[in-house]
């Protein structure tokens, strides 16, 4: 399967397998389906009620045909309900949130993509480019990758309430933040479910640095004794 590595605002990377040509005309299929009952629907309301104004007809049925997916992208994180059934979701390659401008590049460029090259062309850019990316990804700087399923690190694992008398290896700890935190939380997960050391090794360092520590713990064993002596300072 594809990947591609997203780097994260920590600047630590972070690999994702890309979402599938399958996975993404799933998605679009779903989505047309999605607008093909509602224009039934609306067709249906209108005759009922001898609606005869076109201006009426056209913006009722045409506008969500045309800002479907762009609106369900901003509001919705990246995906459109097509691509949340089918857990595949828009990403920048930087690492940042995706904004407003690049959502709406993947839209103009999606005319081009679907219509003007055929849909075709798209899938063909799609499977060969390596980064699961259309015209309009490339453009925007932006990839559709498959959320995995990840099972998240169990309160015992990471946030384990230290007894009374614990004694904290590392105090520098209160300098950390929860986002800190949370990294940490992350790179063991990867670690753990991918078998991916580099973000495991990276956030060493990076906490390393950051606190001045030098240790030879092992980097599992720093990080979890890290998170361990902040919720033990932070909970008092």
């Amino acid at each position: 399967m594809q990947a591609i590595r997203v780097r994260t605002t920590q600047n630590v990377f972070i690999e994702y397998p890309v979402g599938s040509v399958g996975d993404r005309i799933l998605a679009f299929l779903l989505d047309r389906l999605i607008l093909i009952v509602y224009s039934i629907f609306i067709v249906a309301l209108f005759i009922n009620a001898n609606m005869e104004v076109a201006w009426i007809w056209m913006m009722t049925l045409g506008l969500p045909w045309l800002f479907y997916h762009l609106l369900f992208e901003v509001f919705m994180n990246g995906q459109s309900p097509g691509k949340r059934v089918m857990k595949i979701q828009v990403v920048r390659l930087d690492g940042t949130p995706p904004t407003i401008g690049n959502y709406i590049m993947r839209w103009i460029f999606s005319f081009i993509d679907y219509y003007v090259l055929s849909g075709v062309i798209a899938v063909v850019i799609i499977a060969m480019g390596g980064k699961g990316q259309r015209l309009g990804d490339v453009v925007a700087g932006t990839s559709v990758i498959k959320l995995t399923e990840r099972g998240e690190v169990a309160a015992g694992e990471i946030f384990v309430s230290p007894e009374e008398t614990y004694e904290p290896t590392f105090t520098q700890v209160i300098q950390l933040t929860e986002s800190d935190i949370e990294l940490i939380q992350r790179a063991l997960e990867v670690n753990r479910d991918h078998g991916n050391a580099q973000p495991l090794m990276v956030v060493t360092e990076r906490i390393k640095s950051l606190l001045g520590i030098q240790t030879d713990l092992p980097p599992i064993k720093f990080l979890y004794t890290i998170v361990k002596d902040f919720n033990h300072i932070t909970s008092k």
